[in-house]
């Protein structure tokens, strides 16, 4: 089982987002929380920077992603929760012994804060953490799934993934995994390819049979 971290572990889409709009609009890129959210949810920052140099002829600052974590720490460590229901979901698999990891677009470093932040980090040790950092192409592209597949010991056609991203549907379908999109912000009909579309975590376990 493979969790995507934002907006399915972790409540951290709108905080997220609505820093890095304020931090675009400051580099005269103006940008809405709306927006960010259209162009860049389940992205790297690597993403951000490529979709902003073809969109607008502009290379980032040097330190954007420095300034974008500072920002996006500290409204974490102010406001970020758990996904309501996501805890009900570990214990169904803990029951059920069905192993489970976390394949983020984020660092590591995010991907920790957020779960520590969230009272979630015990449930995911090092060895069950996999992020954009680790492979060479991040989401669409099916790296890093393959990677949490293959460190976990399981055959991806064998794995079902969480994701609430177009793109993260994407990368899931491409490394050949049984995906369901968490629709609880994005709009279900951005995940319409997923295999199936839910919309609170108290459906999920009996979309896995569990």
């Amino acid at each position: 089982m493979v969790f995507d971290n934002d907006g399915v572990l972790v409540d951290s889409e709108l905080l997220a987002n609505a820093a890095l709009a304020r931090i675009l609009t400051s580099y005269g890129i103006p940008t809405t929380t709306q927006e960010s959210i259209r162009d860049y949810l389940g992205g790297s920052m690597a993403r951000v920077r490529d979709l902003n140099r073809a969109r607008h002829g502009r290379e980032l600052p040097a330190d954007f992603e420095d300034t974008y974590h500072e920002a996006v720490f500290a409204a974490f460590r102010a406001g970020l929760t758990a996904v309501p229901g996501v805890a009900d979901v570990l214990d169904a698999l803990d029951a059920a012994e069905v192993p489970y990891c976390v394949a983020s677009s984020g660092t590591h470093e995010r991907i920790r804060v957020t779960l520590e932040v969230a009272g979630l980090l015990d449930r995911f040790p090092d060895a069950r953490i996999f992020s954009s950092q680790d492979v060479a192409r991040g989401k669409p592209a099916p790296d890093l799934f393959l990677l949490a597949a293959a460190k976990m010991g399981v055959r991806a056609a064998d794995c079902d993934v969480v994701e609430d991203s177009p793109l993260g549907v994407r990368a899931a379908q491409a490394a050949g995994m049984r995906v369901h999109g968490h629709a609880a912000m994005t709009p279900p009909e951005h995940l319409a390819a997923a295999d199936t579309v839910f919309r609170g975590m108290g459906e999920l376990p009996a979309l896995l049979g569990l």
